[in-house]
């Protein structure tokens, strides 16, 4: 990610939307059975993201990584550059039976990131910013179109939806200096530009979605 924080004179703010709840979601009795499930999603930076993702209640583990490229050029050297294919993506460990798919779908539209960007977040620049879903399973495919054809419907955004849905092949999981980035570096300039604004936006707009502390 671009350690620019500022376009023109102002600061670039974190985007926020409400938006209405998935009509169509995966059944979680369909799910329980077979006991945690993944998502994988990308949109912008993914130290954001994660650090967003960790705080959902249900969420058992968030890993930052790479997904829509190969193994080979599967860094950050090379995914920073824009031209292996990858998106910068987080995949998120979950328990359906506390936490929907539909209910990760509307953080991520609404909070984590803006969906109408096309190959970009912001700041950051680039297809590997791009806004992604990598669906998991067909029935994470339905449900994810089926949400953005219920954003269209509504006009939920000014814009129209630019999030890519993908069938999902492999994530590689980036270098350790990424993990829990925001976590360990809560001073980093990019960090309390873009990431601790969102996180505030989050906790406000998701209350009732978060982890309890202990």
């Amino acid at each position: 990610m671009g350690l620019a924080i500022t376009v023109g004179s102002f600061l670039i703010s974190p985007f926020s939307k409400v938006i209405p709840d998935p009509v169509v979601d995966i059944n979680p009795v369909s799910t329980t059975a077979r006991g945690t499930e993944k998502a994988v999603f990308a949109g912008g930076c993914f130290w954001g993201l994660e650090a967003m993702f960790e705080e959902v209640r249900g969420v058992k583990d968030v890993q930052t990584g790479y997904s829509g490229g190969t193994e080979a050029t599967a860094n950050y050297a090379r995914v920073s550059g824009g031209g292996t294919d990858h998106a910068e993506s987080i995949e998120i460990v979950y328990d359906p039976a506390q936490v929907s798919y539909g209910e990760l779908l509307k953080i991520f539209f609404s909070v984590g990131h803006d969906p109408t960007q096309v190959n970009r977040q912001g700041v950051d620049q680039g297809r590997q910013y791009r806004s992604a879903i990598f669906a998991t399973t067909p029935e994470q495919k339905q449900v994810a179109q089926a949400y953005i054809d219920q954003l269209e419907e509504s006009q939920a955004f000014d814009q129209a939806i630019a999030t890519e849905v993908n069938d999902f092949d492999a994530f590689y999981p980036a270098e350790d200096y990424h993990q829990d980035f925001v976590q360990r570096n809560p001073a980093h300039p990019y960090v309390l530009v873009h990431d601790l604004p969102k996180l505030r936006k989050f906790r406000q707009q998701y209350s009732d979605k978060l982890k309890v502390q202990s």
